[in-house]
This record gives structure tokens, C-alpha cells and sequence, in this order.
């Protein structure tokens, strides 16, 4: 994908009306290790299966954390519905920066940035995502709180996962 076309895409999806469909989030974490070694644990692909009971079959197009790779998985919130989705990492700046466009089920764009010192990371993750699955959008316009606390039970768990992974205890 043109890196035009991607940055006009995710400019253009955050500024999506509020709907019934769209999943506005705008998260602020704490990590306590360098932006290093976060950076590099998030390149560690090969294990986000293991990691994340929630992530099922996991696949990687491409190299690592650069422009271009693709992300595949299906997501199983602990709500009666699963997700297959395509993350395309756009824009990639070590220890600083991922923006990225989701394709599949949900559609959108997300970026994650990152700042800190020798310490600790503190993490801003922002994303505008429309469910595109017919199931879901019922569901979005019966129970939108009961989507929402799903998805933030998945960002809780991978957030808490990761923490884990990174001071060295088992995580999910």
C-alpha cells in the first residue's frame, strides 16, 4: 500500500462520526522497561500466541516491525462472537512510533506511540475501528456497552499480558 494512500486512510478514519458501529479508543499505558526493550519484545511475533489466550490463528506476513508487514489473526473476546482481522503496519519509527490500518472484520486505522526514559515507557494507543460484521453491527445497535466492554476486556488483557511478559511473569 502507498504510504500516502495509508496516512489519507487513517486521517480519514479518525475523523469518522460517532456511530453505533464505530469503536472510538484513546489509552494511555505504563510499561517498566525501556522503549528498547519494549520495542524489541513487541517484534517478538513468533510469540503473541502464547501470550494472549484471546489471539487464535496467529500468522505474520513481512519483517518484524517496518512498513508493510501484516499481522493476521482471529480475536475471541470473552463475548460469543470472534473477529478475523489483517493488521498493515504503515509507518514504523523504533521506539517511538507504529501507525497501522485493520482490514477484516474491523476496519480502521490505529497508532501507537511511545516516550520515556531508562525507567519505564508510557505508551498512548489511539483507534478508530467500524465492526463490519452483520452479527456485530446487530449487536452494536441492541447492547453497544456490552461490544465495548468486551473490547476493553481485550485491551485490559493484552496490556496486562504484556506487562507481565516484560517483568518476567507468566501471563495471558
Amino acid at each position: 500500500m502507498d504510504r500516502s494512500v495509508a496516512i489519507r486512510a487513517l486521517r480519514s478514519v479518525t475523523r469518522v462520526p460517532s456511530s453505533a458501529y464505530v469503536i472510538e479508543y484513546d489509552g494511555r499505558f505504563t510499561f517498566p522497561v525501556p522503549a528498547a526493550e519494549l520495542w524489541a519484545a513487541m517484534a517478538e511475533f513468533d510469540r503473541f500466541s502464547s501470550w494472549w489466550t484471546w489471539l487464535r490463528e496467529f500468522s505474520v506476513e513481512g519483517n518484524g516491525l517496518q512498513h508493510g508487514t501484516v499481522l493476521h489473526g482471529v480475536v475471541a473476546p470473552p463475548l460469543p462472537y470472534r473477529m478475523r482481522l489483517d493488521v498493515v503496519l504503515d509507518e514504523c519509527v523504533p521506539e517511538r512510533r507504529i501507525t497501522a490500518l485493520v482490514r477484516g472484520d474491523l476496519q480502521g486505522a490505529a497508532q501507537l506511540t511511545f516516550d520515556g526514559g531508562n525507567a519505564e515507557t508510557r505508551a498512548h494507543a489511539v483507534w478508530t475501528i467500524e465492526m463490519m460484521q452483520r452479527p456485530m453491527r446487530v449487536a452494536a445497535r441492541l447492547a453497544k456497552p456490552l461490544l465495548r466492554w468486551g473490547h476493553d476486556r481485550v485491551v485490559d488483557a493484552t496490556v496486562d499480558g504484556f506487562r507481565g511478559h516484560l517483568v518476567g511473569e507468566d501471563a495471558c
